[in-house]
């Protein structure tokens, strides 16, 4: 599969690392709306990402179920050893008949191993053949500072990740409508009467934090690995996703819920969309000459609109220029230059910049820079004009 490659359209030059302060050690933002990366912090580690691996076993899974609604039967030894593990349980049993659709709901929302392992006995075989498809997904998406050994994220030196890694992951599995539907799921009810809440919803219900923008996410949490979150927020319009991994799990306190939002509100409070400058507004000029026309101006394409600080002043857009300094007439029409925006030093976008021909000859301006040639010229032909009558009236004499 085609390889998921992130534009990073303009990189925000900001001084976050020491306006905010978060307990994670590990983050990263984006803003999906102009795909741009808005804060980082270790964000290239390989770490223990713990219940986020599960996105990958849903993503997988997902790619290899014809029907969701297709009844299954847990694999009783799918369940082995989960307790022993102390992993996290969404509650099926073994011989349950159940869908796909509650396995993945299960893995998801309650953070389940007991469905992902059910997922990859049924479409695999073996949790072992399951993750060789993990991996496989992982090499196709370019994730490469990733490698799984189980479809949970228990604790093994084998299973790590970036948080970069899953955030590109996570891009990648919320084109799947499924997977956006169950990752942004409150609650869920199976087809064998369990009641599934999301960790998101419980976390911010028991320590009342506000932050109602996040609307899908998926915890993790091991005791190397700490607390981790994968989520999505939305506000006045711009989509953000964010991924920390390894706040601190004192008294099970949910810090990774409190970073996320002590991270959105920071740039929800500073940052908005502002208009740059509009469609048609004039940007530049250019000189002409022999022209009519003073100048030629160079107008904007398109309306441009930036994710940027509140406090942007537009004084501080800047433009430079670079092609054909001097424009005639007769200028061939096409491209003759380009401009290039800035932001103070932080370079925004190119325009082409294009003659369309409509610049009108002035002869009364051609007359005016070659006024003193033009003079010359007609006094050399006024005194050649001056000799001729002279030797006509005067013509020579005959020997």
């Amino acid at each position: 599969m085609k390889k998921i490659v992130f534009i990073l359209i303009f990189f925000l030059n900001i001084s976050l690392v020491n306006a905010l302060e978060i307990s994670s050690k590990n983050a990263i933002l984006y803003n999906l709306t102009d795909d741009l990366v808005l804060y980082t912090k270790e964000e290239e580690e390989q770490i223990p990402i713990a219940s986020l691996t599960k996105i990958m076993t849903a993503v997988v899974a997902l790619e290899n179920i014809s029907n969701l609604q297709e009844v299954v039967t847990i694999p009783p030894e799918a369940l082995q050893g989960l307790w022993a593990k102390n992993a996290m349980v969404a509650g099926f049993k073994a011989h349950e008949k159940v869908t796909y659709e509650d396995l993945l709901y299960g893995a998801l929302l309650p953070s389940g191993a007991d469905a992902t392992t059910s997922l990859a006995y049924l479409l695999a075989g073996n949790e072992a053949e399951f993750v060789k498809k993990m991996n496989q997904k992982a090499q196709e998406l370019g994730l490469v500072n990733t490698n799984f050994t189980d479809t949970s994220g228990l604790d093994d030196l084998g299973n790590y990740s970036t948080v970069h890694d899953v955030a590109t992951l996570l891009r990648y599995a919320l084109q799947n409508e499924t997977f956006k539907k169950i990752f942004t799921s409150d609650e869920y009810l199976s087809s064998n009467g369990l009641k599934f809440t999301s960790t998101r919803k419980f976390y911010t219900t028991k320590y009342q934090i506000e932050a109602d923008y996040i609307y899908g996410s998926k915890t993790g949490y091991t005791t190397i690995a700490g607390f981790c979150l994968a989520s999505i927020a939305h506000f006045d319009g711009i989509e953000y996703l964010l991924v920390t991994a390894g706040a601190p799990t004192t008294n099970k306190y949910p810090y990774h819920f409190v970073d996320a939002k002590n991270i959105y509100d920071y740039f929800i409070k500073n940052y908005q969309h502002i208009t740059l400058y509009e469609e048609n507004d004039s940007l530049y000029t250019l000189t002409t000459v022999y022209s009519k026309e003073e100048n030629y101006p160079i107008t904007a394409p398109h309306t441009m609109i930036k994710y940027l600080p509140k406090d942007t002043s537009l004084t501080a857009l800047n433009y430079v220029y670079h092609g054909e300094q001097k424009i005639y007439p007769w200028t061939k029409k096409g491209q003759i230059g380009t401009l290039d925006v800035y932001l103070k030093d932080t370079f925004l976008t190119q325009i082409p910049v294009y003659f369309n021909g409509n610049l009108t000859l002035s002869i009364s301006k051609i007359i005016a820079a070659y006024k003193y040639l033009i003079l010359s010229i007609s006094l050399i032909l006024l005194i050649f004009l001056l000799f001729i009558i002279k030797k006509l009236h005067h013509p020579s004499k005959r020997v």
